[in-house]
């Protein structure tokens, strides 16, 4: 039987995931040259055929949506670590452009493999991550994967201190 490395996506993840990676830089008010990072898109397969979109840009906004059709969303409003951590990484995904390519099309990915786009006035550049290690030979790849860690941690913290809010309101 063959096995299948394609998800099952919903139509509103397709379009909110496509709205994201073909974002303009018009939207933020200091005048981005050429190839300076805006946006940063990262599609990141789970167990369970489940695919998270994580979407940031230069000013510390970051929202993750699932292809199921789910979202978390609107936590930068509330959330400055998480500006901050968001910022960070942006502001340092340059160190990636030289191990991009630029691409026109935004295909999921597929198995385990991680898709990393950055957004820049010049056009969508691509790399992705293998399953496993990263090689000691990629010390870009290397510092980009931590910072972007950093962000997934904290989008987490302010997922649990929402849990936590919801919890005690409805008491």
């Amino acid at each position: 039987m063959p096995t299948t490395d394609r998800y099952p996506v919903t139509q509103k993840y397709l379009m909110t995931r496509g709205q994201a990676i073909n974002f303009p830089s018009q939207f933020f008010q200091n005048g981005f040259k050429g190839f300076e990072v805006f946006g940063v898109v990262i599609d990141i397969p789970m167990p369970s055929n489940v695919i998270t979109t994580m979407v940031c840009f230069i000013n510390g906004a970051s929202n993750l949506y699932f292809n199921n059709g789910n979202e978390y969303t609107g936590a930068s409003m509330k959330y400055r670590n998480l500006v901050q951590e968001t910022h960070n990484m942006v502001a340092n995904a340059k160190i990636l452009l030289p191990k991009c390519e630029r691409v026109h099309s935004y295909d999921l990915p597929k198995g385990r493999t991680q898709n990393v786009f950055l957004l820049t006035k010049r056009g969508i550049y691509k790399t992705q991550y293998a399953p496993g290690v990263i090689p000691e030979s990629e010390p870009e790849k290397r510092t980009f994967y931590v910072l972007y860690q950093r962000v997934l941690k904290e989008l987490r913290n302010c997922q649990l201190k929402d849990d936590a809010e919801r919890r005690k309101a409805s008491k």
